[in-house]
């Protein structure tokens, strides 16, 4: 039952995320792709929220690997950040490709540590 949750978890993920990024695309311009970043970035802080939650707040094993593995792993997408990051390069956009790449990483490490670092708090 776990894995079919996980799986239908994962469809609403990407569904979401399918919303979420024509969201913010209709919403901004320019070569610099900010819904993906959004969307990785959201992701980042739930996927550290319910981190928090198993750690400090006994949400159950199975519960978060529907949110977890199946939401989250729906809705985010580095893959498509990194082709992304790709297409900025060979569109000359460098110093945008080095924004994407090191901004993403540094900017999904901290929202997942600040939603553990809340749930902490709120233990």
């Amino acid at each position: 039952m776990t894995a079919l949750l996980v799986a239908l978890a994962g469809g609403v993920g990407a569904a979401t995320r399918f919303v979420v990024d024509g969201h913010v695309r209709s919403r901004s311009g320019g070569p610099f792709p900010f819904a993906t970043f959004v969307v990785n970035v959201t992701g980042s802080l739930l996927l550290g929220l319910l981190t928090g939650a198993v750690a400090f707040h006994d949400l159950a094993a199975d519960a978060y690997a529907v949110a977890a593995v199946g939401f989250c792993g729906g809705y985010t997408t580095f893959s498509t950040a990194m082709v992304e990051t790709v297409r900025l390069v060979q569109e000359g956009e460098v110093r945008r490709a080095v924004l994407n790449a090191l901004g993403s990483l540094a900017a999904t490490l901290a929202a997942a540590a600040a939603g553990v670092a809340l749930m902490a708090a709120l233990a």
